[in-house]
């Protein structure tokens, strides 16, 4: 059976070659796939593939693209398939509002023309805008190496297309494309996306490919998304945009084509009533400059300088709302000022449109942090703003100004939240380490919550100076313990504390700790009388009003290990956890409990395991 479909396959790819573009037209077809925004779900675009080319004896798609290639029927192939994705997705109820993505094979760059032509010429009669398409750039070849190259690309900006560097990574040149061309997308190859979450050196390379995209004005988009994992790793690290089987399969099908994924911006997430502050501070300073459409006329720039004469820049937008760059009055002034200037920007021959004068900024969305925005804006040399987006359009610009007053505004609250009597940081510091480390897995992570035994009854019988004396005892040992760089501390209230650390083994940390519960015991007591001390117990109130003995008092500590590799964004869970290890620290002899995120199973551990 195998060695006959083996044969039959040949013959029939044989046949196919000698017919095969009429072949193609007869049983290829346009399959969809969803390419949605990390934050909400919602579908921005989809990428066309290719689909039946198994039908006439071909394995993959690129395999037939070579072969249309060897046989001089690339060019009339990919017009083909162009034309008919165009026209499945002038279908959409929601075109206009999404972006397709065709890919832009290197050897056609020769007979680049042509195949733009004919998209332009689908696209006037779909009334689609050229902004709603992305070109994405294959290296599988050097798209560089091709003489006819920057022409090409000079077109496809003119024209209004959109640009997308495929396979990042693993091609030729994607560095060069990056520097020297203006490219809208990278799609991150599936190769750096898979198992992402537990591998710290691919973590390592996203993150940084995220960050200096988005300091050249660059969205990311990950390819091959295939685990929650994967995809929650991907939002952490800030990547725009996702596509992949976790999300959806390719379909041929547009009735399985939904507009929105709701439930990806709730996976692993809390659910929270109110904004962060960084949110609260970020939108109170965005500034809503007028735009202008890269589109229109010179005529719209000048005019709007003109009607803003304090304002030096304004966001560039193409017609799907998404920004661009920024266009600088400096740039105008030499035309504005030599006699004919404004007569020159306008002369059909020397053609001079706004796309010519667009100068890159950082584009980051709006759910960013205020201290990711500052360092995407420091590493952005000359850059007058960073750009906003929601839901990948124009949302805003902040300044540098702005940016200042966002980072002092935000050190004043956190002042406002340390605790009065200890000087450290109070709920909402805490929230945030808990969160961000829960986000970064490339090390071992320890969440410690800390509370007093039998505190109650030692501040009723001594009075709260006492008891504030030992709370002010208790985080002097802390910092006497806990100073490295990357070590956290802060006071939830009252008796209760807590210690983050990272990188610290269990081991290393379980030794400080025991020390730390000794030193503490052998300070506090010295505060009871000699008396108490000799009795080993004090008389008072327990909860519910009835006299009886109590222990002198000591700390127990919960330890919650978030082991290497392992990415949670659910506080909700974490906070479950430490409770019920707060819970058995107290019940336990050592009042030291350590226990990994999940491992219900095991119980109260011997001190230094």
């Amino acid at each position: 059976m195998v060695p006959g479909a083996v044969v039959e396959a040949g013959v029939l790819r044989r046949f196919a070659n000698d017919q095969l573009l009429a072949l193609a037209k007869l049983v290829i077809e346009n399959a969809f796939q969803p390419i949605v925004e990390v934050g909400t779900g919602a579908v921005f675009g989809y990428e066309s593939l290719m689909r039946g080319h198994e039908r006439i004896g071909f394995e993959s798609p690129l395999d037939i693209l070579d072969q249309a290639a060897q046989s001089h029927q690339l060019l009339a192939l990919e017009q083909m398939l162009a034309s008919r994705a165009l026209a499945k997705f002038a279908t959409l109820p929601d075109f206009s509002d999404t972006t397709l993505f065709l890919n832009l094979d290197v050897r056609l760059i020769p007979e680049g023309d042509h195949l733009v032509d004919s998209i332009l010429e689908h696209l006037r009669k779909a009334n689609i805008p050229p902004s709603s398409v992305c070109f994405e750039l294959s290296e599988r070849f050097d798209n560089t190496s091709v003489p006819e190259f920057s022409g090409l690309v000079a077109r496809l900006r003119k024209s209004g297309f959109k640009l997308a560097i495929d396979d990042f990574g693993v091609g030729h040149g994607e560095m060069k494309l990056l520097c020297d061309f203006p490219v809208d997308y990278v799609k991150i190859d599936r190769h750096f996306v898979a198992n992402m979450d537990s591998n710290p050196r691919k973590r390592h390379l996203v993150k940084n490919i995220v960050n200096f995209c988005h300091v050249l004005g660059v969205r990311v988009i990950a390819e091959g998304i295939e685990t929650e994992a994967e995809f929650i790793a991907c939002r952490e690290f800030g990547v725009d945009l996702v596509q992949g089987w976790f999300v959806a399969r390719p379909t041929t099908l547009l009735n399985e084509l939904k507009p929105a994924f709701p439930h990806l911006q709730d996976i692993g997430k809390v659910r929270r009533s109110t904004q962060s502050l960084d949110e609260v501070l970020i939108r109170k300073q965005i500034e809503r400059l007028p735009t202008v459409f890269e589109h229109e006329s010179i005529d719209s720039v000048f005019d709007l300088f003109r009607r803003n004469p304090r304002q030096s820049f304004f966001p560039v937008l193409n017609a799907n709302g998404e920004p661009r760059g920024i266009i600088n009055e400096f740039h105008l002034k030499e035309y504005i000022y030599q006699p004919f200037g404004r007569d020159l920007l306008k002369n059909k021959v020397y053609e001079r449109s706004i796309s010519h004068f667009v100068d890159r900024a950082p584009i980051v969305g709006l759910d960013a942090d205020a201290e990711r925005l500052m360092t995407i804006f420091a590493n952005m040399d000359g850059s007058d703003c960073v750009i906003l987006t929601e839901n990948m359009r124009y949302a805003g610009v902040v300044s540098a100004a702005s940016l200042i007053r966002i980072i002092n505004e935000k050190q004043l609250k956190t002042a406002q939240d340390q605790n009065p009597l200890t000087g450290l940081p109070g709920n909402r510091a805490i929230r945030d380490f808990m969160q961000d480390s829960g986000r970064d897995g490339d090390e071992d992570r320890h969440f410690c919550y800390c509370d007093f035994d039998n505190f109650k009854p030692f501040n009723d019988h001594y009075g709260f100076q006492m008891g504030d004396h030992a709370i002010s005892l208790f985080s002097a040992l802390l910092r006497r313990y806990f100073f490295s760089e990357g070590d956290f501390l802060g006071h939830v209230g009252g008796d209760d504390f807590f210690i983050g650390v990272r990188d610290w083994s269990r081991e290393e940390l379980s030794e400080i700790l025991d020390r730390l519960l000794s030193d503490f015991h052998d300070d506090v007591v010295q505060l009871y009388s000699e008396d108490d001390r000799s009795a080993g117990r004090i008389r008072g109130l327990d909860r519910h009003g009835r006299e009886r003995d109590f222990p002198l008092m000591r700390c127990s500590i919960g330890v919650l290990e978030l082991p290497r590799g392992f990415v949670i964004d659910d506080l909700n869970r974490v906070g479950a956890e430490i409770a019920e290890l707060k819970k058995l620290a107290k019940e336990s002899d050592a009042g030291l409990v350590v226990r990994a995120f999940g491992a219900a199973e095991e119980r109260d551990l011997p001190v230094g395991l």
